[in-house]
């Protein structure tokens, strides 16, 4: 075999190696339970801290967090994103709407959307004239 082959097969092997040592955080499955997920200093692990209770759906739980978000800021506080957990998966708010991910670091997928006013809301239950249809300016 190549030489060129055999580093790039260890490099390979290695990296693998790597990221089988990195630490995965899971979020609680606890059913219907909904948290909000604080960050600590690099390497320590996150602190979950219970919100609400009896939460039937994950977009229920984006309102509960989307609440606590409020409260912070209406108390003067500047941090506008906020991390939470709701069985075993996460959820990341922000001034754009809600996401959602498997992992803490994982890919985010779009989940709910702010309205004019600035609430949440499930993507399909605002309802948009087409443009053909909208009032002149």
């Amino acid at each position: 075999m190549k030489p060129a082959f055999m580093t790039a097969v260890a490099l390979g092997i290695g990296a693998f190696g790597l990221a089988a040592c990195e630490k995965d955080i899971k979020a609680p499955f606890d059913q219907g339970v909904c948290y909000v997920v604080e960050l600590g200093e690099e390497g320590s692990d996150p602190v979950f801290n219970k919100v609400a209770d009896n939460q039937p759906q994950i977009e229920y739980c984006a309102a509960r967090l989307e609440e606590v978000r409020q409260r912070f800021l209406n108390l003067g506080g500047t941090r506008t994103e906020l991390i939470g957990a709701y069985q075993g998966s996460f959820l990341f708010l922000d001034s754009s709407g809600a996401r959602r991910a498997q992992t803490l670091n994982g890919t985010r997928y779009f989940m709910m959307a702010r309205t004019g006013d600035g609430r949440l809301a499930v993507p399909g239950t605002i309802e948009q004239r087409p443009a053909a249809l909208a009032p002149a300016p």
